[in-house]
């Protein structure tokens, strides 16, 4: 018996024995861990928030491969949980084809899409465009070589959404700045490799890039600690990454995946299902991270123009163009 079926047992043993009245939600991390103080970690971060606030339990597990996703579903559904949270992109497909099998069992994807969304399913999503576009100008303020990086996980249109709106606000600060991109990988294994981020790392600053913006999951603490060891600024992604390296992350796009998953547990059996939610800047879903250890790198003048960007981007005065409207960017080619 693998340890995912002797977990998955336990986990049917408990939400059966505590019956119909409170059943307990489950969560289903992505490959890379929920300690990948990204965003798995966030996603794990939400649950605990709810279970602290309201005394609750909720079920989880880590995967160890592509091939326990559908299975994970499936035996969660079987024993009772509601609503089940997944996380990732790659979850979309097996959710999809496991719901209408558990017609009474809600499922949340976060970061998937689906041509038709079933009854039972929620898919949330996040304007990571806009969100990157601040980080970007605050790259471009901080960058003394006129060269930044950007370094993402897995070769696919989400990342490219991060890196397109990044390289936007970047090159609103400065038009001629230069831009280097990377990708880790084009298989799941590119959100859990620290060491292929290092060395993507050690390239971008052989190319000048003297601030480098990590969107590559547990990738990206191999991306921070290696432009700490150069001496060079960070960019941490989805969870505040500032306090890994402090003083030396200039700052983190927060992706609120965290409150995607709180709101979800929350919500319970009354969650609204059929549909997409869509969180950016107006929802409070995306944002840069400003705190202590941020603080001597972030000038006022930063502050400034992220703050008034920001409200543009609200308001609409100011429209960030995703990469998924034309599978393209019109200010960087990947």
């Amino acid at each position: 018996m693998t340890l995912m079926q002797k977990f998955l047992g336990a986990a049917a043993a408990v939400a059966l024995s505590a019956g119909a009245v409170a059943a307990e939600p489950a969560l289903i991390f992505d490959l890379g861990g929920k300690f990948d103080k990204s965003f798995n970690e966030a996603a794990f971060n939400g649950a605990s928030r709810w279970a602290e606030e309201t005394g609750g339990k909720f079920l989880e597990i880590e995967l160890q491969s592509e091939a326990q996703r559908e299975q994970a579903l499936r035996r969660f559904a079987e024993a009772g949980a509601n609503p089940v949270i997944t996380t990732g992109f790659a979850f979309a497909t097996p959710v999809e084809a496991v719901a209408g099998d558990y017609p009474d069992t809600k499922f949340v994807n976060i970061d998937g899409w689906m041509p038709e969304v079933p009854s039972n399913v929620q898919l949330i999503g996040f304007q990571e465009h806009e969100g990157s576009y601040l980080v970007g100008m605050m790259a471009a303020m901080a960058s003394k070589s006129g060269t930044v990086g950007f370094i993402g996980g897995m070769d696919i249109p989400l990342i490219r959404h991060f890196g397109c709106g990044y390289a936007q606000g970047a090159k609103a600060v400065n038009p001629d700045i230069k831009v280097v991109t990377n990708m880790t990988g084009t298989t799941p294994a590119a959100w859990n490799d620290p060491v292929k981020g290092s060395e993507l790392t050690k390239a971008q600053i052989g190319q000048g890039a003297d601030v480098v913006y990590a969107a590559a999951g547990g990738t990206g603490v191999g991306v921070l600690q290696t432009a700490a060891d150069e001496g060079i600024l960070s960019i941490g992604v989805d969870s505040n990454q500032n306090h890994l390296h402090s003083g030396k992350v200039l700052t983190s796009m927060l992706k609120r995946v965290d409150v995607a998953v709180y709101n979800s547990m929350k919500a319970g059996a009354d969650l609204e299902t059929g549909g997409f939610t869509i969180l950016g800047l107006a929802e409070e879903g995306v944002g840069v991270a400003m705190d202590e250890h941020n603080a001597a790198l972030v000038t006022e003048d930063m502050k400034a123009a992220v703050e008034e960007a920001r409200a543009k981007i609200i308001s609409g005065d100011l429209k960030v163009e995703a990469y998924y409207t034309n599978d393209s960017c019109p200010v960087h080619q990947f």
